[in-house]
């Protein structure tokens, strides 16, 4: 199956530029609806304004005459003054207390009464939209007052068009608005987006093994990512350190007994050598060393290719101390070590029994294997502060100058990312160690051994909680 190709990534400035636009458009939209209504509002109004004055200047030609008649007069102002490009038609009708006395029969009128004069409406008149206005007068005659009602109708096509005019007028100012909006959004992103700019550059500009710390004049909202990005530039390389001097203590480690196998293999195989059988048992040796190297090697891996600790639950430690000293006394018995264990007989803490039992093993076998003939190793369980228990291995080997002392605390504290302190007497049993510790979450000490001579390794655990 063939692998999908990547999808591109987004771009920010696109991004903000789409919102932005977006957010722009819809309060356009939202501006238009109320410049619409507002329009056609203002359209209506004003036409509302010269149909009511059309209709008043009509009332004022009405008249009565000496018998107690009705004249009316229409003036031409009165229908002029509705004239407009549009060309829109005008009907008009006057009715007395009989009914119609002139104008369009069939132009509806708009319900008025003596409390409302006036009274406006739109309605539909010989298949066209029209806007009409009744008003309601009052004449005097001989005979008292006649009521009048004056009706003006006009087609809606001139107030239609000024409320288009307006929401077009409107459109326009909006779109010139989202454009201009645009432009800045994408000049303001891109000002903004300049310090990102340059530190994209000075990070592709870097040598491969430059990892020190990126210094820049960076903005606020880029301080986290900087940070970030310096930590993990930190983390890569102690990483980058400790692979250094991971590989350099392993090439030591494993260089001297492969040289020793191949030299005693050489000699065994000379015909003039007598002891042969003991080169070849040297040799076996040497490949056992090598063997035991891979086995820490590869052990070291593991820890830190997990990241994360644990599961951990009750363990005797004082059972598994006993196991371990009673396992490698033979190794002890071998080199003419005296190797033993003082504690007590149970004591739980709160650990991982397969990971405190290489850590254990691991400090027993390097006391063993570095320290001279007749040196006593001694594996310690006691209670050390309220809620813990301290595990140390002590030997009674080499002296150490406070300088090497401090040298171990360093490697200890740092793992295989320390420079190789001792590498060739003291192997990788404490840098697995100082990894062990830190995934148990145990802290690790380094001190003297009894009376100023060899080492003391102390691990501290917490006891177990009660159940």
């Amino acid at each position: 199956m063939a692998d999908r190709p990547l999808a591109r990534p987004g771009s920010l400035r696109r991004s903000i530029l789409v919102w932005l636009v977006l957010a722009t458009a819809a309060i356009g939209v939202i501006a238009l609806v109320d410049t619409r209504i507002e329009a056609l509002r203002t359209a209506r109004d004003v036409s509302d304004r010269v149909l009511v004055g059309s209709a008043m200047s009509i009332a004022e030609g009405v008249d009565a005459d000496a018998q107690g008649g009705v004249t009316i007069s229409v003036p031409f102002s009165a229908l002029d003054m509705l004239s407009s490009t549009a060309q829109d038609q005008v009907f008009y009708r006057v009715d007395g207390p009989q009914g119609l006395l002139t104008g369009y029969e069939d132009l509806a009128t708009v319900p008025v009464s003596a409390s409302v004069s006036t009274g406006l409406a739109d309605l539909d008149y010989r298949g066209a939209r029209v806007r009409t206005a009744t008003i309601l007068r009052e004449i005097t005659t001989g005979e008292g007052t006649l009521p009048i009602r004056v009706t003006v109708a006009e087609t809606t096509r001139a107030r239609d068009a000024l409320a288009s005019a307006i929401l077009t007028r409107s459109a326009l100012r909006i779109a010139l608005l989202i454009v201009g909006a645009a432009l800045v959004a994408w000049a303001a992103t891109t000002y903004a987006l300049r310090p990102l700019d340059r530190l994209s550059r000075q990070i592709a500009a870097r040598a491969p093994h430059d990892l020190t710390r990126i210094a820049d004049d960076a903005p606020a909202e880029l301080l986290p990512v900087l940070d970030a990005l310096n930590g993990f530039l930190s983390r890569l390389s102690a990483a980058m350190a400790a692979l250094q001097n991971f590989a350099s203590t392993v090439n030591h480690q494993i260089r001297t007994p492969l040289t020793v196998a191949r030299a005693q293999v050489g000699l065994a195989g000379r015909p003039d050598r007598g002891d042969q059988r003991g080169a070849l048992d040297k040799a076996d040796a040497a490949l056992i060393r090598i063997e035991r190297v891979l086995e820490q090697v590869l052990l070291l891996a593991q820890i830190e290719a997990t990241g994360t600790r644990p599961d951990r639950k009750s363990v005797d430690v004082a059972l598994l101390a006993r196991y371990v000293t009673a396992d490698l006394l033979p190794q002890a018995v071998r080199l003419g070590k005296d190797l033993g264990y003082e504690g007590p007989d149970n004591q739980t803490a709160w650990s991982e029994e397969v990971l405190l039992g290489e850590l254990l093993r691991n400090l027993v076998d390097n006391a063993l294997t570095h320290c001279p003939a007749g040196a006593l190793v001694t594996v310690h369980l006691q209670e050390a502060c309220p809620g813990s228990v301290r595990l140390s291995v002590t030997d009674t080997g080499f002296p150490l100058s406070d300088q090497d002392l401090a040298r171990f605390h360093d490697r200890l504290d740092t793992g295989i990312g320390a420079t190789g302190f001792r590498a060739g007497r003291h192997g990788l049993g404490l840098p697995i160690v100082a990894e062990i510790s830190r995934a148990l979450g145990a802290s690790l000490s380094v001190g003297r051994g009894p009376g100023g001579l060899g080492l003391d390794v102390s691990v501290i655990l917490p006891i177990a909680p009660a159940d």
